[in-house]
């Protein structure tokens, strides 16, 4: 079976292991989540900072090498580099349900980090070597998605797997090797592509082929942003007396499983929304806070962790798109490494922001990052509007 690509076709066993990649990007420290509590009784002597690098190093480890695979990506087969990336994730997912020492699990969560690094920049850079137009934007929005609904089944699978053995949630990270023995299956170079035309939508563009700024930063802003659900949703329901503010989880995977429902229709919701696509995406994601604020009950919490998941959900393979159609092809993968690394970037950063932020103003940790998210994802959606409607003036002037 042949998958057109919009300059020919690619095989449907090479569409999987492009596929399988987005799979695996979402997994580092999912295993770990479930089973800290188990690990504080296990490792007795252990610091919660130790306990706590546990979940948090493999991301710190990730952002400089997705900037080394990018940049590699300019000068060496990216076939190769994928294939050892994903060979130091499996080695680290069989060593993982093994090590019973701290110290171990601490190097194995390091190295973890490292082959996820170089893994992540080809979940959307093949994608962009063997697709184009409509078809890109199609696929950038299903990997995406893949990615998200992964997240949402694997943390679930990794909770059930840590109530037999605390060991066993390591497994979880095995899902690898799926992705190990499709990344044999890719070509090891991408098809021609012809000349990009020149993009018009309104999702800000950096001049600089190799370091697309403006992309950076609205990633990392619009992640910053929502990061504000997983990371405290929780102490908020506990704040307001919820009978049970332990479903936080579900509400958590809620947000995920929202996330992924845009990606799987990006090409249709760019037809319907063209050039509004952002405004009415950040617009959802204020409306979602907005609900936060109104203090309500269960429903209007659910709307509002729905609105914020779609809203992010149909921006993120937006930028995606943007960066590939905005970066010279030699440079595509590196481009998007740049971009994705601010991911990790804001979800290292977020915590230590808001606590000075907390301190600066003074104010109650379980209400003030939804206040603080509001204003901010309120004045970017008023500042989405005017710049979409300043550009079309100005295209209507030049007419």
């Amino acid at each position: 079976m042949k998958i057109q690509t919009g300059h020919g076709m690619i095989t449907l066993t090479a569409l999987l292991a492009i596929y399988s990649i987005s799979m695996v990007t979402s997994l580092p420290g999912l295993a770990i989540s479930p089973i800290l509590g188990d690990l504080k009784n296990i490792f007795k002597d252990a610091s919660d900072l130790e306990l706590q690098m546990l979940e948090s190093l493999p991301s710190f480890i990730i952002v400089p090498f997705i900037l080394l695979a990018g940049r590699l990506s300019l000068k060496i087969n990216k076939k190769r580099i994928l294939i050892i990336g994903l060979s130091i994730f499996f080695g680290c997912s069989v060593i993982y349900p093994f090590s019973n020492s701290l110290w171990l699990l601490l190097v194995v969560s390091a190295l973890l980090g490292v082959g996820a690094g170089m893994i992540i920049p080809f979940s959307t850079g093949l994608i962009a070597d063997n697709f184009t137009k409509r078809y890109r934007t199609r696929q950038l929005g299903i990997a995406s998605s893949i990615t998200n609904i992964t997240l949402v089944l694997a943390t679930f699978l990794a909770g059930v797997l840590a109530n037999i053995n605390w060991h066993y949630a390591f497994l979880v990270y095995c899902l690898s090797g799926i992705s190990l023995l499709f990344a044999f299956k890719l070509n090891s170079a991408p098809p021609a592509t012809p000349q990009r035309a020149k993009p018009t939508n309104d999702i800000p563009v950096s001049t600089n082929h190799n370091w697309p700024v403006a992309l950076m930063f609205l990633y990392y802003f619009i992640t910053f942003i929502v990061l504000t659900v997983p990371f405290n949703l929780s102490i908020y329901m506990e704040t307001l007396k919820f009978k049970d503010p332990d479903i936080s989880g579900t509400y958590i995977s809620v947000f995920f499983l929202a996330m992924t429902i845009p990606g799987l229709f990006i090409n249709n919701i760019i037809g319907w929304l063209r050039s509004y696509t952002n405004v009415y995406s950040s617009a959802a994601i204020a409306l979602g806070f907005v609900l936060f604020l109104a203090k309500g009950g269960p429903v209007l919490l659910t709307i509002g962790v729905i609105l914020i998941g779609l809203g992010y959900g149909c921006m993120q393979p937006i930028i995606y798109d943007k960066t590939s159609t905005s970066t010279a092809e030699s440079h595509v993968t590196f481009a998007l490494a740049l971009v994705m690394a601010m991911n990790y970037m804001a979800i290292i950063t977020y915590p230590f922001i808001l606590e000075i932020l907390q301190g600066i103003f003074s104010t109650d940790a379980s209400y003030f990052p939804f206040l603080f998210s509001t204003i901010l994802t309120g004045i970017f959606a008023v500042f989405t509007y005017f710049k979409r409607n300043t550009s079309t003036l100005g295209m209507q002037i030049q007419r």
